[in-house]
């Protein structure tokens, strides 16, 4: 019996090439939609003109010969409008040292040629297919957003509450300013963008209590994460937290420890971003793995100052990152005006921590 070996069809996706040795063999497999782009400043151009409606759907680059590439890579990941775009580097030798900058720039795919056109056309269209199956959390956040209502009481609830604790607590907050500024140097107040109800953005505020480049040291510290072996398939955890955090200075550590790091979220709650007792918002690198139906419902309730994964007994070192996405699914479903006044009331005694986490 003879076997009849299916030639595979070009893939109908609109690249963008960058290079000149291999653009004739790889635009043989991607079909019409093919945009060779021979000289530096040609691309450098193209990248600059780019708009939200005229985008490719893939920009691939040349790695022999070029020595731009990763500079290339590195500024489209930065451009507003391209940062979220595939990219897929090509060459014809084998390299260590590329491959690792590769993964540092988060590029998608890293091919060697020759490679068989069936798995070339099958892997281009595996990429776009991902990619439409994983949501951007500003689309998200622009279809959900409108989804969640705070029930009326416990808005009025917040903004009483809240109102008043920031007019007494005026002084403190700049004796608090006054030792952060002389312990360390950088800003007073910690502002990063967090995810909170409906997977809205918005600007959350805490009393800083880490070097000022704590954030770009996350990459580094990866090997230390407490939930870093709960990763799943793609080995990336969705939560991270650092036991004995090196990035926390010592003043900082008295402000976590005691929870006075929290106290800027007041504002937070009186501006309606979050609310006194909800799910924790959430960094957009964090919330960005928890896109899937199961876990998404933890965005159809408020974010919090406190909340059921706080005052749990194993709300500490030892919580699970499955744990803690139940407890967040958990409140979302069960929000009540009494279950709100449980959670105050036992996170109290919770404010001094046992543990440096």
């Amino acid at each position: 019996m003879s076997h009849t070996t299916v030639e595979p069809q070009p893939t109908n996706v609109k690249v963008v090439y960058y290079g000149k040795l291999l653009a004739q063999k790889v635009a043989d497999h991607i079909g019409d939609h093919f945009k060779n782009l021979d000289f530096i400043v040609d691309f450098d151009n193209y990248i600059q003109a780019q708009t939200f409606l005229s985008l490719p759907d893939m920009i691939m680059i040349e790695v022999d010969g070029n020595d731009k590439c990763f500079e290339q890579v590195s500024l489209i990941r930065n451009h507003p409008v391209l940062k979220r775009l595939i990219i897929v580097l090509i060459g014809t030798v084998e390299s260590s040292i590329y491959r690792r900058k590769s993964l540092m720039l988060k590029v998608n795919d890293y091919y060697i040629f020759p490679f068989p056109k069936q798995d070339f056309i099958y892997r281009i269209d595996f990429l776009l297919k991902f990619k439409s199956i994983k949501p951007n959390i500003m689309e998200l956040g622009a279809v959900m957003e409108d989804k969640y209502q705070m029930p009326l009481s416990k808005r009025i609830f917040d903004i009483v509450v809240s109102g008043t604790a920031l007019f007494f607590l005026a002084p403190f907050f700049l004796l608090i300013a006054i030792i952060v500024k002389l312990e360390s140097k950088g800003p007073v107040v910690y502002k990063s963008k967090r995810v909170g109800a409906g997977y809205r953005i918005f600007d959350f505020y805490k009393f800083r209590s880490m070097r000022s480049d704590a954030d770009k040291m996350i990459d580094q510290l990866s090997g230390l994460n407490q939930y870093a072996n709960e990763g799943g398939k793609n080995g990336k955890s969705a939560f991270v937290k650092f036991s004995n955090d090196p990035r926390i200075t010592r003043v900082g550590k008295f402000l976590r420890k005691t929870s006075v790091d929290e106290l800027p979220q007041l504002i937070n709650v009186l501006l309606g971003d979050m609310s006194l007792v909800g799910n924790r918002p959430l960094p957009l690198y964090e919330a960005e793995q928890l896109t899937t139906n199961k876990w998404s419902t933890r965005f159809n309730g408020p974010a919090g100052l406190t909340g059921l994964w706080q005052i749990s007994r194993r709300g500490k070192k030892d919580m699970s990152e499955s744990e803690r996405k139940e407890l967040d699914n958990y409140y979302a479903n069960n929000y009540s005006i009494l279950l709100d006044f449980k959670i105050i009331l036992k996170t109290l005694p919770a404010l001094i921590q046992k543990e440096d986490v």
